[in-house]
């Protein structure tokens, strides 16, 4: 019945003319190559240069990246440090949400609720995901559902050569499960703690015995409240994927991601008071969340995948991929301002936070498109490979957008001022709270005192700020030029890569206006084999992101909208400086050791103004210098592990204000270690079909993004899972229970009304039946 149930949502789906229309354009661009069978380590072997066949291990290791060069490279020979977490990985953790898989990588650590995150001590910067090496946009108040993805790659450091306009800490690059050319089929449900109810299927094969066609269906669906209170996260995912391998020359490779997410923008945990060096962390519960049980935020998301790659011969290849992306959103949130409500003569009353209310909608639509070709020869001793390429981001936002908000004090003529000035008290409404006299908010503020009832709801007088959202344009054009030079044990890795910007402020309207930017970026990396299994590297790179009129990711970032534009700040600029080592201990485990220092300058601040919540600045520099290591394999055949320790030391070296120079970044913890292992007592008659799971997580302590006056503790979390083959059939059961001593921590803050505490003991309860 469930089958039946996802088999008639894909029909009616694609019934649809939209789709039909969107799929007829998305196929004259669609792409691929036909996959390797033996992966080698000369250039000039036959590889799947643009992933088209699905992987075949079943491991936590993953020895290889797609996008990382855009040419299949081991991970052993890349001049940098990418971290993969697998599908299996994925799976024996039940890491449903993207989140859930990033806590398992070293120097990567969750900075709130959202689908936001700090890697290497430097907080992400632009909204979007990289999906297949192709950038989406908005996917960062709701983190993504995970069924559909094969691995999740971490590159560390600016990656702008790869891919266009990303994050100076680093890349999170999600990559599709592809076709099977023999089937493998399994279906799951799974139930726990708070009201959670899953069910996926994944189901691959053949087309025809010739196995030259392929498909591939995945498909999720989720009911789950949380542990905060009027917070639910509830999903629909369908993914069907198409391969095509006519010949030894040519393949294509389709897909289409559809997102259906219901839940909420949780904002956090207000605490008590605000008294710097006295405020109890405790002082209200883990659960309380200052959002009204009638908040939603709704999203569809429909994005579109094809790939297309033509060997004319064995040393000249074309490769092509493009993506379309829809979006959709329609939100109704009740929130804090970020700050407490002030009294007649202005002073604070840190047990009341004033809050606001506001209605979004937005609609919007993405287009990538990447094309190159590749030549392999050799001259004398030496192999190369050069790439040349061509690449393009669109992003439009369409009109019939609005956030029209409620907020500010009431004034006795009926109006609405949007901040209270002492000054003139007289021309506002008033009310009493505990004896104190205050001005009357638009928005019912929140009482904190423990006990107090609130009567939460879209509880506003006036809508006060009517605001149409502007369309608008960005566009990112990009020529890139790479070459690899392989001479005895050396790799040399260089490339180049222009970028034009543009950013378009109320597009194909009247009062449009615009700005440009464009920046040169280059890398050097290079590889020397010290034996088989070991590889030393040491690379240089830069990066490069404009500031956009479209982009509103961080905390620290708004819509830019009137006078205020973009084009006021300047790019943020970045670069990477790492040495490392990668090799095998005890010839089974994967291990790399790296130290970097990435710097980034002209990064967009809060300006930390309650009157102006919004207000920007701009920060000279931030530094970041660290060590990492990871341990990826197996102890013994039967045990596998993946293990990871960070050390960051993320410092201001410039900023407006002198008192921050020289002082730790925000948000970042300075160690952190993660541990996931699995052992299968595979060797012992009695317990053979079971399994056990453990899994640690260490973070130190950290301070807020928008003040410095309280820490966030450092805390660990232990997790632990059973699994059990079920005998002479073909059902796996699995139980996963995270945080088993039920700690109370918190992953990241704002201020004192925005705390993101870590969820307390709770369970998962999985069935697995493979077909």
């Amino acid at each position: 019945m469930s089958f039946n149930f996802y088999k008639a949502g894909i029909i009616h789906f694609i019934s649809n003319k939209p789709f039909q229309l969107a799929t007829s354009s998305f196929i004259l661009f669609s792409t691929a190559v036909k996959a390797q069978k033996k992966q080698a380590d000369s250039i000039s072997a036959t590889i799947q240069t643009v992933e088209v066949v699905g992987r075949k291990s079943k491991d936590y290791t993953s020895d290889y990246s797609f996008a990382a060069t855009k040419v299949a490279m081991k991970n052993k020979d890349l001049p940098l440090t990418l971290n993969t977490v697998t599908k299996e990985l994925i799976n024996d953790r039940q890491a449903f949400r993207l989140g859930d898989v990033l806590k398992n990588v070293a120097g990567v650590s969750n900075a709130s609720f959202y689908n936001q995150y700090s890697l290497r001590g430097i907080s992400q910067n632009e909204e979007g995901q990289i999906i297949n090496g192709m950038r989406t946009r908005q996917y960062y108040f709701l983190q993504p559902m995970t069924p559909h993805i094969e691995r999740v790659e971490v590159f560390k450091g600016p990656a702008s050569i790869t891919m266009s306009s990303v994050d100076p800490g680093g890349t999170i690059n999600m990559v599709t499960k592809k076709p099977l050319a023999n089937p493998r089929n399994e279906v799951s449900l799974s139930g726990g703690s708070f009201d959670t109810y899953r069910l996926t299927a994944d189901l691959t094969g053949s087309l025809n015995k010739s196995k030259t066609l392929l498909y591939r269906l995945n498909a999720a669906h989720q009911d789950a409240k949380s542990f905060r209170d009027h917070v639910k996260n509830n999903g629909l995912l369908i993914a069907p994927s198409l391969s095509f391998i006519p010949s030894d020359k040519t393949s294509i490779n389709v897909e289409m991601i559809y997102n259906e997410m219901n839940g909420n923008l949780d904002r956090g945990q207000p605490i008590f008071g605000a008294v710097a060096g006295k405020t109890d962390l405790n002082s209200t519960p883990i659960s309380l969340n200052l959002g009204a049980p009638g908040d939603y935020f709704k999203t569809k998301d429909l994005t579109l995948m094809g790939s297309l790659a033509h060997h004319f011969n064995k040393n000249i290849s074309f490769n092509a991929s493009y993506m379309k992306q829809f979006w959709d959103e329609d939100t109704h949130e009740t929130r804090t301002t970020n700050s407490f409500v002030p009294d007649i003569n202005n002073q604070a009353i840190s047990s009341l936070a004033m809050m606001q209310y506001q209605e979004r909608i937005q609609h919007w639509a993405v287009d990538n498109i990447n094309a190159y070709f590749n030549f392999t020869y050799k001259t004398g001793a030496f192999e190369h490979q050069t790439l040349v390429g061509y690449d393009s981001h669109i992003w439009e936002k369409k009109s019939g957008g609005k956030q029209d908000i409620a907020k500010g004090f009431l004034m006795k003529d009926g109006t609405v001022s949007s901040s209270y000035n002492p000054a003139n008290s007289s021309l506002y409404q008033t009310m009493i709270y505990n004896g104190i006299t205050l001005p009357k908010p638009n928005v019912n503020p929140f009482d904190l005192t423990p006990g107090e009832i609130n009567h939460q709801g879209n509880s506003y007088s006036v809508l006060n700020v009517i605001n149409p959202l502007p369309t608008a344009l960005t566009s990112t054009h990009s020529a890139y030029l790479q070459h690899l030079l392989i001479w005895k044990k050396f790799k040399l890795l260089a490339g180049l890569r222009q970028e034009w910007f543009q950013d378009i402020t109320n597009y194909k309207k009247e009062e449009e206006s615009s700005f440009t930017n464009q920046k040169m970026l280059y890398r050097v990396g290079l590889t020397y084999s010290l034996t088989k299994n070991t590889n030393i590297y040491a690379t240089y790179l830069t990066g490069y992101q404009p500031q956009s009129n479209t982009i509103s990711l961080m905390p620290q970032t708004i819509n830019f909208t009137g006078a205020i534009s973009a084009s006021l700040y300047k790019p943020l600029l970045s670069d990477l400086k790492e040495f490392g080592v990668k090799t095998k201990l005890l010839k089974k485990i994967d291990a790399s050791f790296s130290i970097y220092e990435i710097n980034q300058k002209n990064i967009l601040v809060n300006a930390n103004n309650p009157v102006e919540p919004d207000q920007l600045i701009q920060r000279g520099a931030d530094r970041s210098r660290g060590f990492e290591a990871e341990l990826t394999g197996h102890i013994l055949p039967q045990w596998h592990i993946y293990a990871g320790y960070s050390y960051i030391d993320a410092k201001v070296l410039d900023d407006s204000n002198p008192a921050l120079i020289g002082l730790a970044k925000e948000n970042t913890s300075k160690n952190s270690v993660n541990i996931w292992t699995r052992y299968n007592f595979t060797n012992i008659q009695a317990l053979k079909g079971f399994g056990i799971g453990a899994g640690m997580l260490y973070q130190s302590k950290k301070i807020p993004w928008y003040t410095r006056s309280f820490e966030l503790p450092a805390y660990t979390t232990l997790d632990a899972a059973l699994y059990y083959f079920v005998p002479q059939t073909k059902l796996q059961l699995a139980l996963n229970v995270n945080n088993i001593t039920n700690t109370t921590y918190w992953v990241g803050a704002q201020n004192y009304l925005r705390l993101f505490p870590g969820a307390p003991r709770n369970y998962l309860f999985t069935a697995t039946y493979k077909i």
